[in-house]
C-alpha cells in the first residue's frame, strides 16, 4: 500500500497528542494511585473477534508518544485475516504507561479494524468487474485520518481526504449555480482566478443532466447518484470512457454486485465509516 499524503508524521502526531490530551488531561491518576512508578509489565492485545486487522502502526506510534521506553513486538500486521485468540503484539515496559496508553490503542484499532473488516468484505463482493470501492467524507470529526487509512488497509480507495484537494459539484451546488453549466463554467473561473489546480467531479441525478456535463466537459469525473442499474448502465453507454463514473448513493452490501456490472469505475459507500462495527479486541496483562 502506498502511503497516502495525508498520512505524515506531522499529521499523526497530532492526531495522538490531541486524543491523549482528551483522554488523560493532567494524568492518568488511575495507574499513578495504584501503580508504582517504577513497575514494569507485559500486555498483549488479545483478539476477540473476526475480521481484517488495522491499527498496529498507530499502536507503534501511540505507545511511542506516551512513553518511549515502552517496546513493542509485532505478531501480525496491519491487513491480517483475524479470529478470537490470535494476539496483535505485545508490549512491555513501565505498567503506568502500558496503562495510560491502553484505551487510545485499543478505541483506535478496534474502529479502523471494523471498518477495515467492512471494506475487504464489500471489496470481495466487487471480484470480477472493473469497479473499485471509494470512502466519503462521512466521517467521524478528527478521526478521519485514521478512518480513511483503515479503508486503504481494507483495499478500497480513498475518494477526496476534504473540502480542499478536490472540487465536488455536488445537487446542491449545481441549483444553487442555477445548473449544470453555470457550476462548471463558475468553477473554471475561480480555478483560474486562484491559481489552484483541483480536479473536478460532478453529481448528476439524471441522464439528461450527464449529457449536459458532457456537452460543457472541463471535468475529471462524472458521479451518478442514486440510479437503478439499467440507468447506470445507459450512462456507462452515453458517457463511452469519456470519464471515469462514480456510482454513489445507499448503495448496499446487498446492491453492490449488481451496481459493480454496468461497467461502472468506482462505487462510493458512506458507510464504510458511518456505520460500522468495531472488532472486539482487549489488552491484557500477562
Amino acid at each position: 500500500m502506498q502511503t497516502p499524503s495525508y498520512l505524515t508524521p506531522e499529521a499523526l502526531t497530532t492526531f495522538i497528542r490531541t486524543a491523549l490530551a482528551e483522554d488523560v488531561g493532567d494524568g492518568d491518576h488511575s495507574a499513578q494511585a495504584a501503580i508504582p512508578a517504577e513497575a514494569r509489565n507485559r500486555a498483549h492485545l488479545l483478539v476477540k473477534d473476526t475480521g481484517v486487522l488495522a491499527g498496529v502502526e498507530l499502536a507503534h506510534l501511540i505507545f511511542r508518544e506516551v512513553d518511549a521506553d515502552l517496546r513493542l513486538e509485532q505478531r501480525l500486521a496491519d491487513g491480517a485475516r483475524v479470529q478470537p485468540g490470535d494476539l496483535a503484539f505485545t508490549v512491555e515496559g513501565r505498567a503506568q504507561s502500558i496503562l495510560t496508553a491502553e484505551r487510545l490503542v485499543l478505541n483506535c484499532m478496534q474502529r479502523m479494524s471494523g471498518i477495515a473488516t467492512r471494506t475487504a468484505h464489500l471489496t470481495s463482493l466487487l471480484a470480477g468487474t472493473r469497479a473499485r470501492l471509494l470512502d466519503t467524507r462521512k466521517t467521524t470529526p478528527n478521526f478521519r485520518l485514521c478512518e480513511k487509512w483503515a479503508v486503504l488497509i481494507g483495499g478500497g480507495v480513498n475518494h477526496r481526504y476534504g473540502l480542499f484537494d478536490m472540487i465536488i459539484l455536488k445537487d446542491n451546488h449545481v441549483d444553487y449555480a442555477g445548473g449544470i453549466r453555470q457550476a462548471i463554467e463558475a468553477t473554471h473561473a475561480y480555478l483560474a482566478r486562484t491559481g489552484r489546480q483541483l480536479p473536478i467531479e460532478v453529481e448528476t441525478r439524471t441522464l439528461a443532466e450527464v449529457q449536459q456535463v458532457l456537452e460543457v466537459g472541463g471535468i475529471q469525473r462524472i458521479m451518478l447518484d442514486n440510479m437503478a442499474p439499467d440507468q447506470l448502465r445507459e450512462a456507462v453507454a452515453l458517457v463511452a470512457g469519456r470519464y471515469p463514473l462514480e456510482a454513489s448513493g445507499g448503495i448496499t452490501e446487498d446492491t453492490i454486485a449488481a451496481v459493480a456490472t454496468t461497467g461502472v469505475d468506482y462505487i462510493s459507500v458512506g458507510a464504510l465509516t458511518h456505520s460500522i462495527r468495531s472488532l472486539d479486541m482487549s489488552l491484557k496483562a500477562f
